[in-house]
């Protein structure tokens, strides 16, 4: 039986996906955890609910892949690895090199290495996920599909900055976004769930996790998008920032006798979002659970996360002349009712009403606006190993 892998390669972890080439059906899915840190493991989840886990020291991602290949074999979800005929990578940063899928070639890893300033948070880890499977699964056609080409469709207007034009001519200073593999698979779901062609729709998708992003889908492309040049601005996030004034880093760096710009990045890409603003953790649920009882900055860390969403939210109805859904996803957006919720509220006087009943079902793919809301408001879990494989499943076909 033919097979493709879908691989989303962390600094300290690696989420798979493996799939039957014939009829698409999810055959195992899993993770490695804690790559080169204490208390290694490798968890699968295949079959009828069975699971299966590994405690084991992994100390990089060569040794922790070829573990897991060893893992799929013992476990009879592969036979050979000759069986697995593609490998898809999910990569953050594209630049405007690439705007749809690449079959990777040393060429192909050279530029997502030089683009790795452009996401330095991802960029190297995605690759260290490319060069392992290469290696040990020589023979299949190895795929990388982009968060950032999704949003290759933008309108100049709206990637460009008001910076000196020679500064994007030069070194590419423009807006890239990111989170396009989810965006572009939770808008064809809508569509799907509204019963109308995604060409005639203006959606607005909310991928809300711990990174999060807000994307415009304006007749299925891309239109706008919250994070910009960088994985870091936008909204409010477990970590980051979002948005700030420039100045302000200038301004921090010398009250704080910051060194380096890129200790202030650091400060502002992992020590603000929910976790400075609360001082309780950078996991919203952590955080609800804190403002539950009355800790006013956690309370402050959840208002500030609302209004961020809103911000955007209300600026794409405007940019795009209407909107006829909004899609909730990601962590976040899947499982927080309460934010869901919120912004609904928010938006009634569009004329968006709530289903409460089904705001409630955490992780459901359902439609949480009433039946008379003027805007179809779903819930719809994202899946982007999913929009990945049919990427390699159309180039493997070619």
């Amino acid at each position: 039986m033919e097979k493709i892998m879908i691989i989303n390669s962390g600094s300290s972890s690696l989420k798979f996906k493996l799939f039957n080439n014939e009829n698409h059906q999810t055959l195992a899915s899993g993770i490695i955890e804690r790559i080169g840190i204490p208390g290694s493991q490798i968890k699968v989840k295949y079959g009828d609910n069975e699971k299966y886990e590994l405690k084991h020291e992994i100390t990089n991602h060569l040794q922790g892949i070829e573990l897991l290949l060893k893992v799929l074999k013992q476990l009879k979800l592969v036979d050979d690895l000759n069986e697995i005929k593609g490998v898809g990578y999910r990569v953050v940063a594209g630049g405007e090199y690439f705007t749809g899928p690449v079959v990777v070639d040393s060429q192909v890893i050279d530029k997502i290495k030089k683009l790795a300033e452009l996401a330095p948070l991802h960029n190297p880890a995605n690759l260290n996920g490319i060069k392992a499977f290469r290696k040990y699964l020589p023979n299949a056609l190895s795929v990388a599909v982009f968060d950032t080409a999704f949003h290759q469709t933008l309108p100049e207007e709206n990637y460009m900055y008001s910076t000196p034009y020679e500064w994007y001519q030069k070194y590419g200073v423009r807006r890239y976004g990111a989170h396009g593999i989810s965006h572009e698979y939770v808008a064809h779901q809508a569509a799907e769930m509204m019963g109308r062609p995604l060409e005639e729709l203006k959606l607005i998708t909310c991928h809300l996790g711990a990174g999060a992003s807000i994307t415009a889908v304006k007749n299925g492309r891309s239109f706008d998008t919250s994070m910009g040049f960088t994985p870091l601005s936008g909204i409010q996030m477990a970590t980051r920032a979002g948005d700030v004034d420039i100045s302000l880093a200038n301004y921090i760096m010398k009250k704080l006798n910051v060194k380096s710009m890129s200790d202030m990045v650091y400060l502002l890409n992992e020590k603000s979002g929910f976790l400075g603003v609360s001082g309780v953790s950078a996991d919203m649920r952590d955080v609800e659970e804190a403002a539950e009882q009355g800790n006013k900055r956690a309370i402050l860390a959840i208002k500030l996360f609302y209004n961020s969403i809103l911000r955007y939210v209300g600026q794409y109805i405007t940019e795009m002349g209407g909107v006829d859904g909004i899609v909730f996803t990601g962590g976040i957006g899947e499982n927080s009712p309460e934010t869901s919720e919120e912004i609904m509220k928010k938006l009634a006087y569009l004329g968006v009403t709530i289903n409460e009943t089904e705001n409630k079902k955490r992780g459901a793919k359902t439609i949480i606006s009433g039946p008379d809301s003027s805007v179809t408001v779903m819930r719809i879990p994202t899946d982007e190993e999913y929009m990945i494989a049919q990427h390699v499943w159309s180039l493997l076909t070619k």
